[in-house]
Order: structure tokens, then C-alpha cells, then sequence
């Protein structure tokens, strides 16, 4: 034996001693299989491993074996020596709950066209998407399927820390500096208790008549020039159920609260709601008794039910004014007035004339001259032509001031409602409004703003993230705890139909079965909208159509709205909105319903009934007769026995045509219909009250003595949710 041989020999050893000693870390779980599997390898002559070249070689090292199935033993040398290809990794791409068709291109480092063929086959309607289009996740996540890529989450990068530079209100001014102002005065009350009316007298307008359905629909804000000089600044909310947010915004601004109660008709439940309102707002009460020139007006009897409630009228001990008026003939209003002035005199209503302006937005809205406008009630400052002003994520440079009546002011002080035109979007009612010193500091408040919404949303987002990996995580762990629990034969059975069933699964479906309607809303001003909204909120998730809002806007119908309206199948509700010929004729092509009101519960009906119309119809049963079975035969036909009832109608009549039903000790047996129906020995279509007959019917049906059998019709009726908005 040469040198070369022993060596080889040698290694051969070492081959083995090193096997064995791998084979049995991999036995124990310390080596993983795939670490040991060879690349290229040739077949040792004394055992059934597979050997790497270099194992040949003096001093050779043990790269990668494993063991050869008797099957590949026998195989020619050429096919032993078969690279094994590699994995290939997919592709990861980070991914939000919602992303635009842009971004997520961009995600994937693909083209928009490409995000565009991997949505040719889904639901979306392709040719209506913009670059912008929000997807949402599932479509998402079929999109990066269909590409051959791995969706992944992407994590919240943790950021510097920004500088604060958002815009608060200044500190308390100096009393010194203090000057008087008009009063802030809200009118509150019940629906159709004469609020607006009472204002039209005192600022001798009409409206009243203007408003649609005789209500207000609005928060309007007038100053009221007194014949003493006085001036003080009325707010009119709605006393609809509906615009309940309205009427606490106008609390949240006033100085003194008027409520309204109408003399004849006493406290009612948006009374109540207002007076709640107020003393939410901590703002004093003058109590306005109205309608007292009717003939059942009984004012005594509103101040004792106003008893309950915590409201003391100064006949009783309190302090609370009360008075008796008639707002449609405008009885008494001086001494309301006097009343108002009065008390803001005790209460020392008082405004700071300089510096920068501080308000609130009472209302906002689009105008198609002017653009974004806003109602507003300057609180502190001089509000002026050319001012930078900051409300929520919108900013303004002032272009035009209105007053109530529309006439174009220079400026207003503290206390006046004027209408303020220059905003880049609409602002949200009930926002403070804030002055900043240049264009510049207002693009930084509002960039600023944005970012902590941002952060706030990414937050909520990867809370939601990681409770759904949380869940996903557990019910994985159990299933694994469950499947290693099982002997290797019972577990091999499992997986076996596992795989089954998720290689040929059918396609998820992305609902729940249920009823859908897609609605989107617009309205003229934005507490309309939020009305709409809050009417919306009420409605019960357990309704069978399930209501689903995609979109909701302040202004006209627009061809975004027809092309949202389409994609998702729904209905576009306009509240005090218009829709030009173009809008009208591309919702045809689409066929996109527009349906536009100009009051707001006459709205909440024709949505109601198309929610009743996705509704399946019901079927209602009407009672034609009623029989009771006296004895039972059986007759045979052919080479068949068929049981036979004999019967006596003890109420309406029977009909062959008719369905019937088999009540045996109150439970439905059988349902179904007639086979034959005899009188003596005649085949007869109809039995009446009284008569007797003999009746078999389409079925295996064991009759007993004492069973009724009902005739009846069924007729489908149109079926109505539950939901009850409150008006």
C-alpha cells in the first residue's frame, strides 16, 4: 500500500468520524439538513454518502454530504453530478394600510401602467384610477401578489423630534387695555318655537321665509342695532334634532344665551338639549317666553316646568329673567333688549382692540365667486385687509371683509360676525382663528399641524398593525402546538389535507354577504355636513345593509365624486348643493345616481328607502282556510297505497291552487301542495266553510286525527330597516 492510498484512507476515516458526529447534531435539531446538502458530489465506494471532490484530495476538509437514497445510488454519474439551483428570495416592498397608485409604483419600483394590468382583472374600474387614488389594503396586497413580490409593513421611522412651531392664542390682556364690546347672544330653543322669527323682528328681516321648510338650517350670525344705541351680536342656530353640534358651537362663543320656549306649547326635548348646552358653556340665561298672543299661551306654566331643569325665574327667588313676549308681532322686544343689555353690563362684557386677531369660525362654506368663505366672530384684535390668518390645516390672506348683509367692511372689531373671503381651502366650523405675522409662519403652522396628524394617524396605524401580527402570530403558534401534539401519522394526514384545500382554494370573497350601500355626501357649508354625519352615526351597524360613507365634502357635486360614486357602485346626496349639465350628463354615462335636497330630513327619507331597497323581499302569508282532519284511509293507485285525509272545512274555503300546510299540536309538519282534492267522488277545485272532502297531498305525510290543514297565498312585500334617525 503507497503513500497516496493511505492517506486517502485516512481521509475516508475522517469523512466518517466527521459524519457521524454532524449526523447526530442535525439528529438533535443543533444542525439544520439544508446546511449539509451537497452542491457537487460524487459517490463514496464504501458507504451510501455523497462526497464532495475535494474529500479525495490530501488534507481535505468536510465541506457539504448527505446520504444517497438507493434510488440515486443506482442513477448514472451524470445525473448524480446536477448542481441544485438556489432559492430565489422575493422581493420585499414596505407597505401602508393605504396608498395611492403613485406611491406604491414607486414602492415597487414599477410603473404607474404596471400597478394599472395587475388591476385589469379586479373590481376597480382601471380607467377611472389617477395617480392619486387611494388603494386600500387588499388591493394593495393583490397587486404585490400578482407582481411576485412579499409584502411587508413598513415599520414607523423614528424621526428627529421637529420644533413646535404651531400658533396659540396670546396670554389674558391687561384689564387696562380692556375696552367694551357688543354682547355675543345665542337663541336657543325647540324646533318651530319662533327663534328666527323673533330675530327677523328685532333686525326687521324675513329670514324666516327664506329658510326651506319654514326651518333654519344654519348658524346665522346679525348685529342688531338697538333705538337706545346698543349693539349686540345675535347668533340663530337650528332647533332641528339634527344640528344639535351647531347649537353647542354657538354656546361655545356666546356671552349670553336666549331661550326661546313657545308659551302654548311649554318645554320639549331640544329645550331641554339647550339648556344642557349652556350650562355645558357655564353662560348665563334670559328666558324668552314666546307666542304669548296665542289663546293657550300659559307662561306660568312654562316657568314651573323650566323648575325642573334648574332654571329659577326671578319671581321664584332666582336669577334668571324672564320674558314674556310675541316675537311674529313684535310685542315686548325693548324690554328684551333691555334685558340682554343689562345683564352684559353686570357681566362686564369686555375685548381687547390690539394686537394680532383671535376668533372662531361659526361656518364655513364654498363660494363659487368668492372661493372658500367663513362666518366668524372676532374675539380679540382688528381684523384688516391684507391680515394672515391660521385655522386648523387652512390659511388665509384676508382679500375681503363682509358684514351680514354683505356690504364690504375695512375692518372689525370684537363682537362683530363678519364673513372673511381669502382662504386656500375650507377651514372646519367651530376652529379658532388665529393671526401670524407673514406667509411664511402660516405655511409653517400648517406644515406643522400636518405632521402631528401624520404622526398621530402613522401611530394608530402600526397599533392596528401590530395587534393583527400579534393575533396572526398566536393563532400559529396554536395551530403548531396542536399539529406537534399529533402522532407522525396522524400529522402527516393533516398536512396532506391542508394542502389540498389551499391548493385548489377558490378566491376569498372580500365581504361578509351582507347588504352594502356606498353613499358619498356633500354639503353647502360644512355644519351641514357635519349634521349629516352625526344623523349617519346613529344608524345601527346591525342593520342588514350595512351603510358605508367613502366620501363626504363641502361644495357642488364634482367629477371626482361621479368617478368615486362609480368606482364603488353608490349614490352622491347633495344638501343645498347644485350639479351643472356636465356633472348631470356624466352621471348618466356612469350611471351614477344624484339625488339633491334641500331639507335635511326629506334627505334622510330617500336614503332610507334606497337602504330598503337593497333590502331581499319579504314574504307574507294571508290565511284562505282552515280544515280539521276527522279520519284517515289509504287508497291505492296503481301498485302504491297514498294516505288520505278526510277533512271538514271549519273556517274560509280550500283551494287546489293554493299552497297548505300540515299544524299538528302547533307545529308546521309538512308544507307544501295538493294532490288530488275530492267532494264525495268528485275532483272539486275549491271547498267551502262547512263542507266535507277527502284531500291527499304531495308527499311521504302520515296523517293523524285531530291535524288542521291550512289553506294559504304568499305574497311578497317590500321589507323596511329598523333604523330610526329621530325625526
Amino acid at each position: 500500500m503507497n503513500v497516496k492510498t493511505m492517506q486517502t484512507l485516512e481521509n475516508l476515516a475522517q469523512l466518517h468520524r466527521a459524519y457521524r458526529q454532524l449526523h447526530s447534531l442535525a439528529y438533535y435539531g443543533k444542525v439544520r439538513r439544508a446546511q449539509w446538502k451537497p452542491v457537487l458530489s460524487s459517490a463514496c465506494p464504501m458507504c451510501p454518502i455523497q462526497l464532495h471532490p475535494l474529500f479525495w484530495q490530501p488534507g481535505a476538509r468536510l465541506v457539504q454530504f448527505r446520504l444517497l437514497s438507493t434510488k440515486e445510488r443506482k442513477k448514472p454519474d451524470k445525473e448524480k453530478l446536477k448542481p441544485i439551483k438556489p432559492k430565489t428570495q422575493k422581493q420585499e416592498v414596505e407597505i401602508r394600510i393605504q396608498m395611492t397608485v403613485e406611491e406604491l409604483a414607486k414602492a415597487m419600483n414599477k410603473d404607474i401602467d404596471h400597478i394599472y394590468e395587475a388591476l385589469l382583472n379586479s373590481s376597480i374600474d382601471v380607467n377611472s384610477l389617477e395617480p392619486d387614488y387611494v388603494l386600500d389594503e387588499v388591493w394593495i396586497k393583490d397587486v404585490i401578489k400578482k407582481s411576485g413580490m412579499k409584502a411587508r409593513y413598513a415599520k414607523l421611522k423614528e424621526e428627529k423630534v421637529k420644533e413646535n412651531k404651531d400658533a396659540v392664542k396670546r396670554p389674558p390682556a391687561d384689564p387696562a387695555v380692556l375696552t367694551s364690546r357688543p354682547p355675543v347672544v345665542t337663541i336657543l330653543g325647540h324646533v318651530d318655537h319662533g327663534k328666527t322669527t323673533l330675530l327677523d323682528s328685532l333686525r326687521k328681516s324675513q329670514v324666516a321665509a327664506m329658510e326651506a321648510g319654514g326651518i333654519t338650517q344654519h348658524i346665522g350670525a346679525f348685529l342688531v342695532h338697538l333705538p337706545s344705541g346698543e349693539k349686540i351680536t345675535f347668533l340663530d342656530t337650528p332647533g332641528h334634532a339634527a344640528f344639535s353640534a351647531m347649537r353647542a358651537r354657538g354656546t361655545n362663543v356666546t356671552d349670553i344665551v336666549v331661550l326661546v320656549v313657545a308659551a302654548e306649547d311649554g318645554v320639549q326635548q331640544q329645550t331641554v338639549e339647550s339648556i344642557q348646552h349652556a350650562k355645558n358653556a357655564k353662560v348665563p340665561i334670559v328666558l324668552a317666553i314666546n307666542k304669548c298672543d296665542k289663546p293657550k299661551a300659559d307662561p306660568e306654566q312654562v316657568k314651573k316646568q323650566l323648575l325642573a331643569h334648574d332654571i329659577v325665574c326671578e319671581e321664584y327667588g332666582g336669577e334668571v329673567q324672564a320674558v314674556c313676549i310675541s316675537g311674529l308681532k313684535g310685542h315686548n322686544l325693548e324690554a328684551l333688549a333691555e334685558a340682554i343689555v343689562a345683564l352684559a353690563e353686570v357681566l362686564e362684557v369686555k375685548a381687547d382692540y390690539t394686537g394680532p386677531v383671535e376668533g372662531t369660525i361659526i361656518e364655513s362654506r364654498t363660494d363659487k365667486g368668492k372661493g372658500p368663505v367663513t362666518t366668524a366672530i372676532i374675539q380679540r384684535g382688528t381684523l384688516k385687509k391684507g391680515c394672515i390668518l391660521v385655522a386648523e390645516k387652512a390659511w388665509a390672506k384676508v382679500r375681503l371683509i363682509f358684514d351680514e348683509n354683505g356690504k364690504p367692511m375695512e375692518a372689525a372689531t370684537p363682537g362683530l360676525p363678519v364673513e372673511i373671503v381669502g382662504w386656500k381651502e375650507v377651514p372646519s366650523a367651530g376652529m379658532e382663528i388665529l393671526e401670524v405675522e407673514s406667509e411664511q409662519r402660516a405655511r409653517e403652522v400648517v406644515e406643522w399641524r400636518t405632521y402631528v396628524e401624520e404622526q398621530e394617524k402613522a401611530k394608530k396605524d402600526l397599533e392596528v398593525i401590530e395587534l393583527k401580527q400579534k393575533e396572526h402570530k398566536e393563532a400559529y403558534s396554536k395551530e403548531r402546538e396542536d399539529l406537534l401534539n399529533l402522532t407522525w401519522r396522524k400529522r402527516k394526514s393533516v398536512l396532506k389535507q391542508r394542502r389540498n384545500l389551499t391548493g385548489n382554494r377558490p378566491k376569498e370573497r372580500t365581504d361578509d354577504g351582507k347588504n352594502r350601500l356606498a353613499i358619498i355626501i356633500k354639503g353647502d357649508v360644512d355644519g351641514s355636513v357635519e349634521a349629516i354625519l352625526d344623523i349617519l352615526e346613529t344608524y345601527d351597524a346591525d342593520e342588514e345593509c350595512e351603510l358605508d360613507v367613502i366620501h363626504w365634502g363641502v361644495g357642488d357635486v364634482s367629477e371626482n365624486d361621479i368617478i368615486l360614486a362609480k368606482t364603488f357602485n353608490g349614490i352622491i346626496y347633495g344638501f343645498n348643493v347644485n350639479a351643472n349639465k356636465f356633472i348631470h350628463k356624466l352621471a348618466s354615462q356612469k350611471k351614477v345616481k344624484i339625488k339633491t335636497h334641500k331639507i335635511i330630513y326629506r334627505l334622510i327619507e330617500d336614503l332610507k328607502e334606497d337602504l330598503n331597497g337593497t333590502l331581499p323581499p319579504g314574504v307574507e302569508e294571508h290565511v284562505l282556510g282552515h280544515a280539521s282532519v276527522l279520519a284517515t284511509f289509504d287508497v291505492t293507485v296503481g301498485k302504491n297505497k297514498v294516505p288520505v285525509a278526510g277533512c271538514r272545512v271549519q273556517k274560509g274555503y280550500l283551494d287546489r291552487k293554493m299552497n297548505f300546510k300540515l299544524v299538528r299540536n302547533g307545529e308546521i309538519i309538512w308544507s307544501g301542495s295538493l294532490t288530488s282534492l275530492k267532494h264525495l267522488k268528485n275532483d272539486v277545485l275549491e271547498i267551502k266553510t262547512g263542507m266535507e272532502c277527502g284531500l291527499s297531498v304531495d308527499g311521504d305525510i302520515a296523517f293523524q286525527v285531530g291535524d288542521e290543514i291550512v289553506c294559504f297565498t304568499e305574497e311578497k312585500i317590500k321589507q323596511k330597516i329598523s333604523w330610526d334617525p329621530g325625526f
